[in-house]
């Protein structure tokens, strides 16, 4: 039999080599939170690392604007007292932090629909003047990152969302440098643009195509789709796009890119042909936009070139949020459907079930519900989730919330 060794009495000289393997924020924090040798032994991130967000960057349409790229994070929170037990997944849920800058609190979101999420329970307390604080030990929690989502917002007459259906932002490392970061976005149009760092506009990749669908980071590249459903990675050293796969020829209305278990996927959406009247928006006039009728989901095969129409995603749930597409397994988080495509009908979290081929509105997103309801001690409308990981580094009592 092997002779164990006591993780302590490693030497301090591989405590940096191990840190360095570990590429995400939640993980490097956890790490440097186990004891004090270990909180040395690395830095948070390399000082030019881009883990400061939002970054500012040209306008996507017009150069004379500021616009800044923000950064929202999916994380998985499961409760530390499940993680060994069969039912974890009752407890465990997603929800989307969206960082900011310097130590102001953090936006909680819906991870589908991008709505404020706020504990009724602590916003009551609050209403009548209570200023007991809440109390989240970090210690009762574990804490996975499932995806990152990027948005534009620019500063012009007002504030607003910039011209852009999708951008994404790669790598987004705490051990690469700021300088060696691309952005890919999606214009409204239909076009694709590229920024590398130090760039004073946006560069289009295809000037010939304006009808790009979706991008998506996969296997450390940008992987994009066009209205015809072919998928082309782009080539960051000379902006040129290289077809990855033959056209899909799906005759839906919108394409989406789906990474799920090492894999690509791709979703077409289809509208129903006339548009309906869905709800007031917030000028308090009815919008017509057309509804979903049903989904089909394609995966490539690599081997022989052609694509497999997938009917049974098993327990995966397939995720099309406002600004990212992800993938969790149903026994993971409670609230979610296997073999379901989660969506958003103007802030109507649906559901699309392939097996039955069904839409159904869901009354409560799952996030919502679970952080309301499930974990009211939990309850702030905004929290500064890695400041507080950082804390927790230096005590393991409870940190307590004003």
């Amino acid at each position: 039999m092997d002779e164990k060794v006591d993780w302590s009495e490693l030497p301090i000289e591989l405590w940096p080599k191990i840190g360095k393997y570990l590429d995400n924020h939640i993980e490097i924090l956890r790490f440097r939170s186990v004891c004090e040798s270990w909180r040395s032994s690395i830095p948070p991130s390399l000082p030019n690392s881009p883990s400061s967000f939002p970054l500012t960057i040209p306008h996507p349409l017009n150069p004379k604007l500021d616009a800044s790229l923000n950064l929202a994070t999916i994380y998985l929170v499961q409760p530390s007292d499940s993680s060994s037990s069969s039912s974890s997944s009752s407890n465990a849920f997603l929800i989307k932090v969206q960082e900011s800058k310097s130590l102001l609190p953090s936006r909680l979101l819906s991870p589908i629909s991008d709505r404020n999420i706020i504990n009724h329970h602590h916003h009551q307390q609050l209403q009548l003047g209570a200023s007991s604080p809440m109390v989240w030990n970090l210690l009762d929690y574990r804490v996975f990152e499932v995806s990152k989502s990027y948005t534009i917002q620019s500063y012009g007459f007002g504030f607003h969302a910039a011209d852009v259906n999708k951008v994404v932002f790669f790598p987004n490392s705490c051990w690469r440098h700021v300088e060696d970061s691309v952005a890919c976005s999606v214009f409204k149009e239909g076009r694709l643009g590229l920024m590398k760092h130090g760039d004073e506009k946006w560069s289009l990749v295809d000037d010939k195509n304006f009808y790009y669908d979706d991008v998506i980071v996969f296997k450390g590249q940008f992987y994009v789709t066009d209205k015809w459903g072919t998928i082309s990675w782009v080539d960051i050293s000379n902006s040129k796009l290289v077809q990855y796969s033959p056209p899909l020829c799906g005759f839906g209305n919108k394409k989406h890119l789906v990474e799920s278990c090492g894999s690509l996927y791709v979703v077409d959406r289809y509208y129903e042909s006339e548009p309906r009247t869905r709800r007031m928006n917030l000028a308090g006039v009815n919008t017509r936009v057309a509804a979903v009728e049903c989904f089909k989901v394609y995966k490539l095969d690599e081997e022989w070139g052609t694509w497999v129409n997938v009917n049974d995603l098993g327990d995966r749930v397939f995720i099309l949020g406002n600004s990212c597409n992800f993938s969790v397994s149903a026994k993971d988080v409670s609230g979610y459907q296997g073999n379901c495509i989660y969506f958003t009908d103007l802030f109507d979290v649906r559901m699309f079930n392939l097996q039955d081929v069904s839409i159904t509105t869901v009354e409560l997103d799952p996030s919502i519900e679970n952080f309301c309801v499930a974990s009211p001690f939990f309850g702030v409308q905004n929290v500064n989730l890695f400041m507080l990981f950082e804390l927790q580094a230096y005590s393991n009592n409870d940190f307590n919330l004003k």
